[in-house]
């Protein structure tokens, strides 16, 4: 029998924008508790994200490319008589939103030559148009849970 689920701790929204997706965009892409250093980095990444005219919305932005990123499908792994079957289940709302700002992160981490700041603000832009490297791999997930939609019978 299942555990059940914590309460979690609420997280209060970012002071710029108001965005409560915003502040766990920050808190993931904090490292060793340097929180004003994560802020910059994402503040940053949204002021190149207005761009030089100052009308687009980087949140929207944002919000676009999380969309374009969380996955709603995913294989798990489940053992079943001594064989292990990858099973594909449907993505919880907490958990696709995570995953994708896992992903962007990821990716932005991945390339390299400008600031992270830079980094971000593409993928971010990239994200939102439906490309990226992100989005390979939220299209990666779910060709998985295609291929392997005959084991779908063993979803628990």
């Amino acid at each position: 029998m299942r555990r059940p689920l914590k309460n979690k701790k609420q997280l209060t929204p970012d002071g710029v924008y108001g965005n409560i997706n915003v502040a766990k965009l920050i808190n993931y892409i904090m490292l060793d508790g340097k929180k004003n250093v994560a802020r910059k980095v994402v503040y940053d990444a949204f002021e190149i994200l207005k761009g030089e005219d100052g009308k687009t919305d980087p949140v929207e932005i944002f919000e676009t490319a999380i969309q374009n990123v969380g996955p709603s499908m995913e294989v798990r792994s489940r053992r079943v008589g001594g064989a292990n079957y990858q099973v594909p289940v449907e993505v919880r709302k907490e958990r696709r939103l995570s995953l994708a700002l896992r992903w962007i992160i990821a990716a932005a981490k991945s390339k390299k030559g400008s600031n992270m700041s830079k980094r971000l603000a593409d993928e971010l832009l990239a994200a939102s148009k439906g490309e990226g490297e992100a989005v390979t791999k939220k299209e990666n997930t779910h060709k998985m849970a295609e291929a392997n939609k005959a084991f779908a019978h063993f979803a628990w």
